[in-house]
Formats: C-alpha cells, structure tokens, sequence
C-alpha cells in the first residue's frame, strides 16, 4: 500500500505510525506543508494520515502562509469519497471531522504529557481496538478536540477530553491523542512550546518535560501498529473482495 502522510510542522514527526509503514513495508511519501511541498492527489495513494499541528481548521494562510485548510480538507473528502484509509492526529482528526460537515471544539482541559485513555463501551466491542484494554497511557498534546457527525462514534476518552479516539466510518478515524510519540520526537515538541510549561501547576493535565520523558513510549506504540495491522487487513481483505477501494 501506498500511505502519504500531511506533515505541518517539522516538529510534529509521524514517528510510530512512520515506523509501522516501514516494517510493513509500504510505499512512502509526504507533504511536508512547512516546506511548501504539495498534497497529493486523492487517487494516487491509498493511507492518507494527517498529522498534528499548532494551527486550528479555521487558520487562515494569513497567518499561516504553507497551511491550506481547504485544501487539505477537500484532500480528505476526496480520500473518503474514493474509499481510502484516512487516519487524522489532534489537528488532522479535526480536519476529517470539518471535512465531515462536523466542526471543531475547545476541549475541557489543555492536555499535554502522557494521560492514560479509557475505551468507551463501543471501544471496548470494537474489533480493531480490543487490545487497547480498557486503559492506556497514551500522549497528548492540544487544546481542541475534533467535531462529531450523526453517525461517528467515541471509541476512547479521557479524564481532560471526552473525545480521544473516534470512528467516522469503517475506513476513516480521528485521533486527538498522540500514540506515535516516542523518546526522539517528544524532543523538538517540547522545545517548540516552551510556554506551555509555565502553566503546569495551575493545569491539571500539563506535565513537566521530565515527567513527559520519563514515561516509556514502547506500549502505546506497539498497540498503535496492531491497530494499524488490523485496520490494514480489513481493509485489504475488502478490497479484494471489491467492498472498498478507489473510484474507476
């Protein structure tokens, strides 16, 4: 398979959702928008993941001139339209559900370090999810929270957001929570947002940088790939079977 990913800030690193497209041994590319590079078009891939970033969907390339929320949000509609695999994280979860006709909401609380997520009921019942159990220690780092359409369900939670993980379709999810981080990429996130830290004693759900490197990263992570190999499976087992795939 063919996964592209949207990569906003360099900062912002795919890290274990890279790694697992590696170790299968898929097909590669980016958009890396910081350097201006372009999006691609929704029939030449079949994985598009959206990555995180400081901007919101309604950032306007006034203020931030390599982010083009429309564009991306038609990229996503096309892909969903087309019967692509579309996985958005913390601002690309968000895109998907503006792209949904779902717009996006302050969350509760700010959330940055590593907070377990606790499996709704339709989480704990979901195939693809199962093995989460019903708690995990994941990352986080936002202070938004994707919309939510008629049909999407809440598949994860956590004690600062009430939307974590959220199936829109069979083939379309959003992640507000980070489980692609790792000991390596937490690093340039932290140095980007230095401000935050000045806030932990008053916020809850802010920790310091030694408490955010502190953690291990090793079982969210592999959680993470064995989501994504479930996912794929289906996905190309229906493929073959003709239930899903692009357009022609």
């Amino acid at each position: 398979m063919h996964v592209h990913f949207v990569q906003h800030e360099s900062y912002e690193a795919p890290g274990a959702y890279l790694a697992w497209a590696k170790a299968r041994g898929h097909q590669v590319s980016f958009s890396k928008v910081y350097a201006y590079q372009p999006l691609p078009g929704a029939s030449d891939i079949d994985v598009l993941i959206i990555m995180g970033g400081p901007q919101s969907p309604t950032t306007s390339q006034a203020e931030c001139p390599y982010f083009d929320a429309e564009a991306e949000i038609n990229l996503i509609s096309q892909c969903i339209r087309c019967g692509q695999l579309v996985i958005g994280v913390c601002l690309g979860a968000q895109l998907i559900g503006e792209a949904l006709g779902a717009s996006y909401e302050p969350s509760p609380e700010r959330e940055i370090g590593v907070f377990p997520i606790y499996l709704t009921e339709a989480g704990l019942a979901h195939k693809m999810l199962q093995h989460f159990g019903d708690a995990l220690p994941v990352g986080h780092w936002h202070n938004d929270m994707p919309g939510l359409t008629p049909e999407s369900r809440i598949l994860a939670m956590s004690e600062g957001c009430p939307r974590q993980i959220i199936e829109y379709t069979p083939w379309v999810y959003g992640f507000q929570c980070h489980m692609e981080f790792d000991a390596q990429i937490i690093e340039p996130l932290i140095a980007s947002d230095e401000n935050a830290f000045t806030r932990t004693a008053s916020h809850e759900f802010i920790q310091t940088p030694a408490q955010i490197r502190s953690h291990s990263f090793e079982e969210m992570n592999e959680k993470l790939f064995l989501f994504l190999d479930n996912l794929s499976e289906e996905y190309v087992s229906r493929l073959h079977a003709g239930g899903v795939g692009k357009e022609g």
